[in-house]
């Protein structure tokens, strides 16, 4: 598959997976993290926040991988 093959296709999934990831962690957060410990409450944000970077990484390392 070519490069700008998989840029496209890569930029279309991080997009939907971004914001598929958003509406989950929002959701969540609204919901019962409300109720928590401060300290919990700190924890879900800060792995909240910073989850979606693995698989993003991952998505961009792809993309950018020469032609085969």
């Amino acid at each position: 598959m070519r490069v700008r093959s998989r840029k496209l296709i890569g930029t279309v999934v991080l997009l939907v997976f971004v914001v598929a990831y958003a509406l989950v962690v929002a959701s969540i957060a609204s919901g019962r993290i409300t109720t928590a410990p401060a300290l919990a409450q700190f924890t879900f944000f800060l792995v909240g926040g910073l989850a979606w970077v693995l698989p993003a990484r991952l998505l961009i390392r792809w993309m950018q991988r020469p032609d085969a």
